[in-house]
């Protein structure tokens, strides 16, 4: 497992930048309320909360994968699952700002489209890269560094790419409303960072 040793760490690091994206999801401060936008950030919330305890079991499924001394066949199996895990989990938290509808705010259904189309994006890139792990030759220990390193380039764009829409949907009062809810707070506290 020597050779991709490396590659792997390479790998788990440019997936805990891409925990962030959901983790976003929680406002930094709160101040007078809005009913309507409270119901409407508890909805998204609760809804965001185990999805993102998905994704960060994902993440760790990866780190563990990289501290161990695996082979390449449970590699691929780990990162793949991974992904598919990912992929599932922004499906899911689209669909719940989907279904919460537009916030109670300034331009807040175009905000909520962006950010439904941004989710969904993120959701069908992890797919594809469950689609490349796959693929994987697990047998030429080269060519399966060559393509984890691959796997990882393309993971640290998606980490630092992505959740413009997200951060625009929590500007202002949406973002002070999702700051009092007890779900944002909860997996926003279990991410490795948030903006705030």
């Amino acid at each position: 497992m020597e050779g991709t040793d490396p590659v792997n760490k390479k790998l788990a690091a440019a997936l805990s930048g891409g925990a962030v994206l959901v983790l976003a999801l929680s406002g930094c401060s709160s101040d007078k309320g809005n009913d309507k936008l409270d119901a409407w950030a508890k909805q998204v919330c609760d809804a965001v909360q185990p999805q993102a305890k998905k994704i960060e079991a994902a993440n760790a499924a990866i780190q563990k994968e990289t501290s161990d001394n695996s082979t390449p066949d449970q590699v691929r199996k780990t990162d793949a699952q991974a992904f598919q895990d990912m992929s599932d989990a922004y499906k899911a938290i689209g669909a719940a700002v989907q279904k919460a509808g537009a916030p109670d705010t300034d331009n807040g259904e175009k905000k909520q489209k962006d950010a439904v189309k941004e989710l969904d994006q993120i959701s069908a890139s992890y797919a594809s890269l469950k689609t490349q792990v796959d693929k994987l030759d697990t047998k030429d220990q080269a060519k399966f560094a060559d393509g984890l390193k691959d796997i990882a380039t393309s993971l640290d764009k998606l980490s630092k790419s992505g959740n413009d829409a997200l951060k625009t949907l929590e500007e202002g009062d949406v973002g002070k409303a999702m700051a009092k809810q007890e779900s944002c707070k909860t997996a926003s506290t279990s991410a490795p960072a948030t903006a705030g």
